[in-house]
């Protein structure tokens, strides 16, 4: 209960922060090719379940969820996206999400950690290679800003940099385990500093070691068997495509054309973007950095703004309205507790 209250706020507050777009979008709505935009809905689906593909084929290669049928993957995955969108956290809240949704499927936690892990690696692969082609086809089109060209090789640095990160955090074994004990200490003695030594611990040190030992085994084995990850890289692969069609299409029912390559610089650059600035679904920051870069590119201001708008409405609103009800039925059948003496 309290949760679905706390979504529900959230949700409200994801709708307030939004209310100009949904508005600016309910006015474009009149000056569009409606079966032109309606190619974006179907292209949204594929995009998140390609989203929660690069997470599955992993585990069921894994042979952890060969008993779990696509269908309800796939709306494990729109639950995902919809956490993602509402709860402010950077990311954060979908991981934590995600693991407690596949331990209900008989996934351990280390598990799911390792394969959201191995989504963000093949993800930051996908989109390196298409960030690379991107930048070779604007930079030989030659109507991108420089500056935009320069922000987007930063762009693949930072990718390849993060998945250093997490090479530097699993591959060693004692690595791992300084950086479980020191995760320990700052957590308890956070929690010491913030309740004034009501509450001396949060976590307990033998299993944080244990969960980064389980990180550090399924490295190992990953790194036994690179195969592995060329199922996620290919979703990976199409996930990119589909988040850049998205937003071609609905530019297209506009009667504006955009190269796909200027898309897809600013979709990531935005999204970096709408993951540091912790707002509910980027809402904001987001919308803001795209419609720089597409007019950067040569479009007209108004152009790339109703373009931009009208995407990031239809993909709001996919997600919340699928992504609620999907999210709210997962909470009432896995959220209750049960009591012992009562029948699994």
């Amino acid at each position: 209960m309290v949760l679905s209250t706390v979504t529900l706020i959230l949700l409200a507050v994801v709708l307030f922060s939004a209310r100009s777009s949904l508005v600016h979008a309910w006015q474009l709505l009149g000056q569009v090719n409606i079966l032109i935009l309606l190619a974006v809905v179907p292209i949204v689906m594929i995009s998140y379940f390609a989203s929660g593909e690069m997470i599955f084929s992993y585990l069921r290669q894994k042979r952890l969820i060969s008993h779990v049928n696509p269908f309800r993957l796939m709306r494990v995955s729109l639950e995902l996206n919809f956490v993602n969108h509402v709860l402010p956290s950077g990311g954060a809240s979908g991981v934590a999400y995600l693991n407690w949704r596949m331990s209900k499927l008989g996934v351990p936690i280390a598990r799911a950690t390792m394969a959201q892990a191995v989504r963000y690696v093949a993800g930051f692969m996908a989109a390196t290679v298409m960030l690379g082609v991107a930048l070779i086809a604007v930079t030989m089109d030659g109507t991108v800003n420089r500056l935009i060209i320069l922000m987007s090789a930063l762009l693949v640095i930072l990718m390849m940099a993060g998945t250093f990160g997490l090479y530097f955090l699993v591959s060693n074994r004692k690595r791992a385990e300084k950086i479980a004990s020191w995760t320990t200490r700052a957590a308890n003695a956070t929690v010491r500093k913030v309740t004034f030594g009501r509450k001396t611990s949060v976590l307990n040190f033998h299993k944080v070691n244990s969960y980064f030992g389980e990180l550090h085994d399924d490295y190992l084995e990953l790194s036994r068997d690179k195969k592995l990850l060329f199922r996620p890289f290919l979703w990976g692969i199409l996930y990119v495509i589909m988040d850049i069609a998205m937003f071609w299409v609905t530019f297209a029912a506009l009667g504006t054309y955009v190269n796909p390559a200027t898309i897809l610089i600013a979709y990531h650059l935005a999204s970096l973007m709408g993951f540091i600035v912790v707002t509910p679904g980027g809402v904001g920051a987001y919308e803001a950095v795209m419609v720089m870069i597409v007019v950067a590119s040569g479009i007209a201001n108004p152009d790339a703004i109703a373009g931009v708008v009208l995407a990031r409405v239809i993909i709001l609103l996919v997600t919340i309205v699928v992504g609620y009800m999907l999210y709210q039925e997962a909470l009432i059948r896995y959220g209750k507790h049960i009591k012992p003496n009562a029948a699994p």
